[in-house]
């Protein structure tokens, strides 16, 4: 049977970046990777895509994004810059292998079974982060709604959408900036299901980032971040409650410690809620046949409904019947000690500070922890 010292699951950046410091101190991990290419999740996004987080705070450790990547780094520069890292670092990427279940084998090893047969490690990493599987409510009717209904990740662009009668479900970054990408795209209408008053900042304040905001809460006072926050976007977002959203009474740091959610940064959504372009609606409640139902009572028959409802790790079959996942289906332990002697997690925690900044800082914690722990 095949038999690795490291084996690390995913390929994305939290993946990458831990194998190249595994490398650089000495270790020769094997990375594997479900999708065609390193960093294959981000092909599945939708084409407007960018990075919220600057350029020069958004490569992994030792290698800069390109300058020619302009400062908002667009999705297929994030792909091409992550596989030209897997090369660079010469790291060992064998990808197009789904790991389907890892599982003990004896008291100092894991068995990784893959189609093509078992795989056997010393130690396993398991990076293949916290939006691993679609998930779309379960909405009373929903089952017998006769409308179309996607999920965000099924989205690429507006083409698909014009003339039509669009409804967005989620105020989130990919929803406020799908919603978006349909009105510009010729949507006869493009309307934003909202629950809750989300946060909203603006990419970059006088050309200063909204990710320094973030990369700062962790070491302001609690009490002084909220009171920033909502200060910043009383100064820099209008007030749009009379387009049904109102300012949120919390601030950016209440909102995530309680709900985790990450603020949509603006790269058009308020704008086309000043202008109609976007119209706000309710929360979804439910379907009846061809119609929704919202939150305040009303009915309304979209052409198409795009859930932009999120994600969730999806690590249940891959080792939920372990007993290392919590309530909400995410380690019980990751970013720098092991879950189990052996099994260690990256790049699972939301964050404020930016997706790879962040996966990178843990990356070398647990880079660092297990070279430690391999003596």
């Amino acid at each position: 049977m095949e038999t690795h010292e490291l084996v690390i699951v995913g390929a994305g950046s939290a993946g990458l970046a831990t194998a190249a410091l595994l490398r650089r101190a000495g270790r020769e991990p094997l990375v594997l990777e479900a999708g065609p290419e390193p960093g294959a999740a981000w092909r599945e996004r939708y084409d407007r895509l960018r990075l919220h987080t600057p350029r020069l705070l958004s490569g992994l450790p030792g290698r800069r994004i390109p300058r020619r990547c302009g400062r908002w780094v667009a999705r297929d520069d994030v792909l091409a810059y992550l596989g030209d890292y897997a090369k660079a670092e010469r790291i060992d990427v064998r990808t197009g292998t789904r790991v389907e279940r890892i599982d003990r084998d004896g008291d100092d090893g894991w068995l990784l079974a893959l189609p093509d047969g078992p795989l056997r490690a010393r130690t396993v990493i398991v990076a293949t982060g916290y939006n691993g599987a679609p998930w779309i409510p379960e909405w009373p009717g929903l089952d017998g709604y006769s409308g179309e209904i996607v999920h965000s990740s099924a989205y690429r662009n507006p083409e698909p959408y014009r003339g039509r009668d669009v409804l967005v479900v989620g105020a989130g970054n990919s929803g406020a900036e799908i919603a978006t990408d349909v009105a510009e795209g010729d949507a006869a209408r493009s309307r934003l299901s909202v629950r809750t008053p989300p946060q909203i900042l603006r990419r970059a304040t006088a050309g200063v980032p909204a990710q320094l905001l973030g990369m700062a809460i962790r070491y302001l006072p609690p009490n002084w971040v909220d009171p920033i926050s909502k200060t910043q976007r009383k100064l820099s977002i209008p007030d749009l409650s009379r387009r049904g959203l109102p300012r949120p009474e919390v601030g950016v740091r209440t909102a995530f410690i309680t709900t985790g959610t990450t603020p949509i940064l603006d790269v058009g959504i308020v704008g086309a809620v000043q202008s109609g372009a976007v119209e706000i609606v309710a929360a979804v409640e439910g379907f009846d046949g061809g119609e929704v139902l919202l939150a305040d009572g009303s009915r309304i028959a979209p052409d198409a409904v795009i859930a932009a409802t999120g994600f969730r790790a999806g690590l249940d079959a891959l080792v939920g019947h372990l007993g290392v996942l919590d309530a909400r289906g995410l380690p019980q332990k990751t970013d720098g000690e092991p879950v189990l002697p052996g099994l260690w997690f990256v790049g699972f925690r939301p964050t404020l500070g930016g997706q790879l900044r962040e996966g990178s800082i843990a990356a070398r914690n647990v880079a660092a922890a297990v070279t430690a722990n391999h003596g």
